[in-house]
């Protein structure tokens, strides 16, 4: 485990090999054991491992980037730390298919708020690496993206977002704006909302789960 690029944990698949890979991204403040509550939950023919985030926090926790604060508390992303965890992820995303029994074509990111951002940014940076994202109460930081965006080939991306409607950390508008994105970008996607705050909904989870067994 010491020579991935990752602090992570892992539940292995029912197959022996060339199994569906899933990677847990979870977010700010948080670490690998947040998200992997849903591994007993999900398909068993999937491989999953749930992922630390780089960047301790005191006095707990671990963030993909740093989000710093002002003297009126307004709040901006470290964007060079978001890009180089990006970057991260995917190196870890070669070598973890390279250590486990998955298959490599078969890759799908599990984020939450700022996991999701990355997830959705690792996606669109190098989509030859990702098949599906399950994007949970995040949205787009365009600042993280390739510039060449419009050459780049998502023929093969399909992603799931979903946001809570009263989301007190991360505006639902901003969430809003997804959709209209991808489908720019042609990237076959869904979207939902759910009644609820900065979380995910036991219908949220339901929904997202059908989505990805008929993916995989």
């Amino acid at each position: 485990m010491t020579n991935l690029a990752l602090y992570h944990i892992t539940r292995p698949s029912s197959l022996k090999e060339n199994a569906p890979l899933l990677i847990m991204f979870h977010g700010y403040g948080s670490d690998e054991n947040d998200l992997y509550s849903f591994a007993s939950e999900l398909p068993e023919e999937l491989f999953i491992i749930s992922v630390r985030a780089p960047y301790p926090m005191q006095p707990y926790g671990n963030a993909w980037y740093a989000i710093n604060f002002d003297a009126e508390m307004n709040k901006w992303n470290d964007n060079v730390q978001a890009a180089q965890s990006r970057d991260l992820i995917a190196t870890f995303i070669d070598q973890a298919c390279d250590t486990y029994p998955v298959n490599k074509d078969n890759v799908t990111l599990l984020g939450f708020s700022q996991g999701s951002i990355l997830s959705y940014a690792v996606a669109m940076t190098y989509p030859e690496k990702i098949k599906n994202v399950i994007a949970l109460s995040g949205y787009i930081n365009e600042e993280i993206l390739p510039e060449n965006l419009g050459s780049k080939d998502f023929s093969n991306l399909d992603i799931y977002a979903s946001h809570g409607s009263v989301d007190q950390v991360i505006p639902v508008e901003w969430a809003r704006k997804i959709p209209k994105f991808l489908s720019t970008h042609n990237i076959k996607h869904a979207y939902s909302e759910f009644p609820v705050g900065h979380g995910v909904a036991p219908q949220n989870f339901y929904e997202f789960r059908k989505w990805l067994s008929e993916r995989i």
